[in-house]
């Protein structure tokens, strides 16, 4: 008899008013991140060939005359085989006698960028980035339509390091039924200063990035690259449009390719100089229901994952960066890609 897999939980932290997500079925997966995944185009579930090895696609960007779960695609999305949030079942706030849990509704997904296993930043081209920031856009739109959600947030793990379990290139997704503590205080950040000077924080910042060129590393008509004013982590950047957007799902077809080409060029000028490091981007993008709001502004966060976060930056918050933005960008600038 099969032993029973405990579903997910959403718990909150009744001092810093956090969920968390315990997730105990995921443990399955623990020992596949311990060190640098292997999986080659035989027995990886990503390559085409093997689309059966993964839960059936939500959608594919195909050639003309293919069939879904076969080969001839060229992006898949697919449900996370080992899931942090289940999407089935209703929503069920319940005290837990002092602490607050819900059972754990959401959504984790998978996007297959690129039939090519190479995992390298050097095989990415244009082309495939803009299907992938389409891809994102097309499945944060359909979440949308389920009222269970309150926020989707996509991200990419390149390298083991950086919590990546296969090498094939892939980004994921997680929409959650609340809106998660940063984005909230990011969010709330952004309304203060907007209460104060009737202006976008993030306009602000990127006008400011224009005016000094300090800390710019990537730019076209559309979207800029630079690394943050007060960067947590050496060579952090952020790429960000520059038509004021409060939700990048709201993004216009002919916005995409901008951003595609910015955010390849930081992560070329990012590989180059960190001779291919592990990596995490994170979209961060206005919650279901607040896409029009004048105070936000949707950007990519790009973190290496070239140092260790430790005691004091664990216990405080208060991060140590060993390397000025204004000379990793400098770096970046005048690296040849």
């Amino acid at each position: 008899m099969a032993a029973q897999v405990q579903a997910s939980e959403i718990r909150k932290d009744p001092v810093l008013e956090r969920w968390v997500i315990i997730a105990p079925h995921r443990g399955r997966r623990l020992k596949f991140v311990q060190e640098e995944p292997q999986a080659g185009p035989a027995t990886c579930p990503f390559c085409p060939g093997n689309e059966g090895m993964t839960p059936p696609e939500i959608m594919a960007y195909r050639e003309p005359g293919t069939k879904p779960n076969t080969a001839g695609w060229r992006l898949r999305v697919v449900h996370n085989k080992f899931p942090a949030l289940q999407i089935e079942g209703d929503l069920d706030r319940t005290p837990e006698g002092m602490y607050d849990l819900m059972n754990g509704i959401g959504a984790h997904e998978v996007i297959i960028e690129s039939p090519n296993h190479d995992p390298s930043v050097e095989a990415i081209t244009v082309e495939r980035m803009d299907d992938t920031l389409r891809a994102y856009r097309d499945r944060v739109l359909d979440l949308e339509r389920d009222r269970r959600m309150r926020c989707v947030l996509v991200f990419k793990n390149h390298g083991a390091r950086a919590g990546a379990s296969l090498l094939h290139p892939h980004s994921q997704l997680i929409a959650t039924p609340i809106v998660p503590k940063r984005v909230a205080e990011e969010l709330e950040g952004a309304e203060r200063h907007y209460r104060f000077k009737e202006r976008c924080v993030f306009c602000d910042v990127l006008r400011e990035e224009l005016r000094t060129r300090e800390r710019m590393v990537a730019e076209n008509d559309l979207a800029v690259g630079f690394a943050p004013y007060a960067a947590r982590f050496p060579f952090e950047a952020c790429v960000m449009p520059k038509q004021h957007r409060a939700a990048f799902e709201r993004i216009e077809d002919h916005e995409i390719r901008g951003v595609a080409e910015v955010l390849l060029e930081v992560l070329r000028r990012m590989s180059k100089s960190l001779d291919s490091p592990p990596y995490n981007y994170m979209l961060h993008s206005a919650p279901y229901g607040s896409s029009d709001v004048p105070h936000y502004h949707w950007h990519f966060e790009i973190v290496p994952r070239i140092t260790e976060v430790q005691g004091f930056e664990w216990g405080t918050g208060f991060f140590i960066n060993p390397t000025s933005p204004e000379e990793a960008a400098r770096y970046m600038r005048e690296v040849a890609i």
